[in-house]
């Protein structure tokens, strides 16, 4: 019972800490264009994005939706690699027309060691393909394997590059407390609403909404 509260304290206390430093850097944040009430959100990924490890309506783009109020439609396809992602994302693009295009990929490619170059490749052919068709991205980092969770520097350089919003701490954060995941890699409904959060208030910093 005592650990139970302890641990609810100090997630509580971790996510707090995130949302200061968003508010402290705000001057840092890239601003995008203002999303109109009927604007379209693309989530797009693979299983951090769908939402593996809790109910479907627990996914981070489920949450994300009910807190800024507009359409978000989960892509994610869980144990997809960047290049197959690359190939997937233009036809969705296309059908969808979104404003927004939040990217959280490369996991797999980090779990399955295929090569940190062609990983921030793919990745970066992503952000230019939406940025090409007037579609503004927000990039969320995904921590490669090891005892300390960080994600690649690649991630913070292609959103340095594109002037994009950019997110890469809090998936690192999640996946290292053992409350806020289903497993290894994925986190639990609780984790899931602590990304969505995050992103929410950086969209906010962006002038989103």
């Amino acid at each position: 019972m005592f650990r139970s509260v302890t641990n609810a304290k100090w997630t509580a206390g971790l996510v707090a800490v995130f949302l200061l430093l968003l508010t402290a850097c705000d001057g840092k944040t890239p601003t995008i264009a203002p999303l109109g009430r009927q604007a379209t959100v693309l989530a797009f990924g693979d299983s951090l994005t769908f939402g593996t490890g809790a109910e479907r309506g627990e996914s981070y783009p489920a949450r994300l939706e009910a807190l800024i109020e507009r359409r978000v439609v989960n892509a994610g396809v869980p144990g997809e690699l960047s290049e197959q992602g690359l190939s997937r994302l233009p036809s969705l693009l296309d059908r969808l027309q979104p404003a927004l295009l939040v990217l959280c990929h490369g996991g797999n490619d980090l779990l399955r060691r295929t090569g940190e170059k062609s990983t921030a490749a793919n990745i970066r052919a992503m952000v230019e393909m939406a940025r090409e068709r007037g579609i503004d991205v927000v990039l969320v980092g995904v921590p490669r394997p090891g005892l300390v969770l960080e994600s690649p520097d690649f991630y913070e350089d292609i959103a340095g590059d594109f002037h994009i919003p950019y997110e890469g701490d809090i998936l690192p954060a999640i996946l290292s407390d053992r409350s806020l995941k289903s497993d290894r890699f994925h986190p639990n409904a609780e984790g899931y609403q602590n990304l969505a959060q995050t992103i929410a208030t950086l969209l906010k910093k962006a002038k989103a909404l």
